[in-house]
């Protein structure tokens, strides 16, 4: 079986995707205005993408900063649009104003993406209870992923966070892919692998010039290699 880590990048475009698959990524996060942390981008870039590269690509669905669902019946317009374009992998993630996971709006988009694959993201690392949402959302369809940092700050502070919830791999609502981004570096990969993580996601350490610079390729590689050696 092989122990190839999964390597996740954030890409804007085309440019940025072509660079990514050319430094060793398995996997892309599409997303648009990072200003905001990422929102859902237009199906256009979706189609422009998957034209350019042959990895997978997750899209996020997220209408504006923060964490709250918002419009929800645009949100389940604008998965709808993305699936007729050809999408088949998501990512997405609701709380309410106490911090809890909002269902209703998660299942509702859910409903809409009819069996995807799709990725909770960060909004885990603002939840009120990790566990509680682990537990709530364990036999949703399609969830096989949530990306998480282990703690709201960042890989640094969320170490001991994400070292625990990897020891659980198996237990309700622990049966998914622990995918780690938000701060990571290079430094926390080799102890990250020996705990038995191995996806990883990285989005401005592919940008050396920053987010108004595109992803390099040999940034990429660099992490290739890192998770490769392990």
């Amino acid at each position: 079986m092989s122990t190839r880590a999964v390597l996740e990048v954030i890409a804007l475009d085309a440019e940025d995707a072509v660079a990514a698959q050319a430094g060793g990524a398995d996997r892309l996060e599409l997303v648009t205005d990072m200003a905001a942390d990422g929102l859902t981008p237009p199906p256009r870039t979706f189609t422009a993408i998957r034209a350019a590269v042959d990895i997978d690509l997750r899209v996020m669905l997220r209408l504006a900063d923060g964490f709250a669902a918002g419009d929800v019946d645009r949100l389940v317009g604008v998965a709808g649009e993305l699936r007729a374009a050809g999408a088949d992998q998501f990512v997405l993630g609701f709380l309410g104003a106490e911090g809890d996971v909002d269902l209703a709006a998660v299942e509702r988009v859910v409903a809409e993406l009819a069996g995807c694959r799709w990725t909770f993201h960060r909004a885990i690392d603002r939840a009120a209870d990790r566990d509680a949402l682990r537990k709530q959302l364990a036999d949703l369809p399609g969830l096989d992923t949530y990306l998480t940092a282990g703690a709201a700050t960042g890989v640094d502070e969320g170490l001991p966070t994400l070292l625990a919830e990897a020891r659980r791999r198996g237990e309700p609502g622990y049966g998914q892919t622990l995918l780690v981004g938000g701060g990571l570096r290079l430094d926390h990969v080799p102890g990250l692998r020996d705990a038995g993580i191995d996806a990883f996601h990285i989005g401005g350490a592919a940008r050396p010039g920053g987010w108004e610079g595109p992803v390099s390729a040999p940034a990429v590689r660099e992490w290739r290699r890192m998770l490769d050696e392990g």
